[in-house]
């Protein structure tokens, strides 16, 4: 059975809500468990920007992200080196956001930023292809809300040539997270627990 998504309410995020799930969420599973032992610097030095789209249609929301990716192209990485376009109200079903991301990657290419910038992706049911819904593995992707990640390539570069054994860093991520389990994962986020 697929745990719920401990950030989900009946009537949907806003702005405040949807952001302070996404900065909980970087702090204490994405840098907190080291899944991307490269967000914690930039995090720290506050150079992630945290958008938020009221898109209700894909459309829309390929809109907004060609917004968004030219205002990091024509932000400088000190003061803003990567965005994450949180978008709660659209792509809900993970097939659909999956089915989506060929379009971002068009629009990048379109926007003739291929090569400069790329766009990663979460989803509270992330799932990786020949992997069950309920797969610990899964939450290595898994986010409050649907998300576009937007990266600048010289700086996954510079990250990767940086860091020893770059390719080892999925295997570790599974095993952080068999090692942590579902109940583990839950509370993470449970802060009656977290002292």
């Amino acid at each position: 059975m697929m745990d719920s998504n401990p950030f989900d309410t009946p009537e949907g995020p806003g702005e405040e809500e949807a952001i302070a799930a996404m900065r909980r969420w970087l702090e204490r599973a994405v840098i907190g468990l080291n899944l991307c032992p490269f967000a914690k610097a930039v995090y720290v030095k506050q150079q992630v920007r945290f958008a938020f789209s009221d898109a209700t249609t894909p459309e829309q929301l390929l809109e907004q992200l060609g917004e968004e990716l030219l205002r990091l192209r024509d932000t400088p990485a000190e003061q803003v080196d990567t965005t994450l376009l949180v978008h709660p109200y659209v792509l809900q079903d993970f097939l659909d956001y999956n089915d989506f991301l060929d379009q971002a990657d068009a629009l990048v290419e379109a926007l003739e930023l291929d090569g400069e910038l790329q766009v990663a992706s979460f989803h509270p049911d992330y799932r990786f292809a020949d992997s069950d819904p309920d797969d610990i593995e899964n939450y290595s992707n898994r986010a409050p809300w649907p998300t576009l990640h937007l990266l600048r390539e010289d700086s996954v570069s510079r990250a990767v040539d940086a860091y020893p054994e770059p390719d080892s860093i999925v295997e570790r991520n599974y095993a952080t997270l068999r090692q942590l389990g579902h109940a583990g994962w839950r509370r993470l986020f449970d802060d009656s627990t977290r002292h």
